[in-house]
Order: C-alpha cells, then sequence, then structure tokens
C-alpha cells in the first residue's frame, strides 16, 4: 500500500486560487518546514532559496496565505505575528514569558470550563483560541539572575 500522495507548494497555490510564483512556493515551504517563524525569518528564509525579496512582498504574501487557509497566523501577547504551516485543525500553542518559544499543543484535554462561553452574545461561536503560557524546559532550569540592587 503507497502512501497518498502530498501535493505540491504550487499545486496548493493553484488549489486555493493564488498565483504561484517562485517566491510564494519558497515563503509556504519556509513556513512549512519553520517552526513558528517571524516575518524577518521567513523573509531570510524566501531569500536563500530565490534571492532578494522586500519584507513588505512578504507581509502580502503571508496576509494571502493566511487567508486561503494554507499557513496561520498567531499573535501572542505581547509578541510580534507568527506563522505556521499547521492549518486545519483545533490546535493550541503554549508560549515561554523568557525566551518567547512557541509550541503546539492538541486540543484541550479534560475539565474545561473556559472553552464554553458563559454568554455567547448572540455569536454562533466556531472555535476557541488558546495560548497557554509559562517557562520552557531550558529558561526553568536557568539558575536565577543575582540581584545587585540590594
Amino acid at each position: 500500500m503507497t502512501a497518498p500522495r502530498v501535493p505540491t507548494a504550487a499545486e496548493e497555490l493553484r488549489g486555493a486560487g493564488l498565483r504561484v510564483t517562485a517566491a510564494r512556493v519558497a515563503l509556504l515551504e519556509t513556513v512549512r518546514h519553520g517552526d513558528h517563524l517571524g516575518v524577518e525569518a521567513i523573509a531570510a528564509g524566501v531569500r536563500e532559496r530565490v534571492g532578494h525579496i522586500s519584507l513588505q512582498a512578504v507581509y502580502e504574501a503571508l496576509d494571502a496565505l493566511d487567508a486561503a487557509g494554507l499557513v496561520r497566523r498567531i499573535e501572542p501577547a505581547g509578541s510580534p505575528a507568527r506563522f505556521e504551516g499547521r492549518v486545519g485543525d483545533n490546535h493550541h500553542h503554549i508560549v515561554c514569558r523568557s525566551c518567547g518559544v512557541v509550541a503546539d499543543v492538541d486540543c484541550a484535554v479534560g475539565e474545561a470550563p473556559c472553552l464554553t462561553a458563559s454568554d455567547e452574545h448572540g455569536f454562533a461561536i466556531d472555535e476557541a483560541e488558546v495560548i497557554y503560557w509559562g517557562l520552557c524546559p531550558a529558561c526553568s532550569a536557568a539558575p536565577e539572575p543575582l540581584n545587585d540592587a540590594a
């Protein structure tokens, strides 16, 4: 039994009704192979693949890919937008308060009273965005800085 064929980035762009360009293919591949990348890191990845691209072009392409559902934008409080290739599922994120690293967390389990709104205000709710905050293993293991102000 053979594994199902995975569409190429160009095929996904076409399927979403977007124009296929070398920069968009490189951008989609960079996001998919990255880990919650910021715009600067994405631009650097695209430049490695195709040469010069302006930050404005990266922002515009990311907006188009996000609107088409090919990438997902996350915006943890106090952080610039980050992008990921994991789309189409209901996963959440955990963010380190110290270094800002972001990791995926599958759908919340157990008692989840905060996932059901106490008052929907007439909205037809179809999604809950959950961001967990804490310290990553590296930051939790780091020694506390000395306080010389005493």
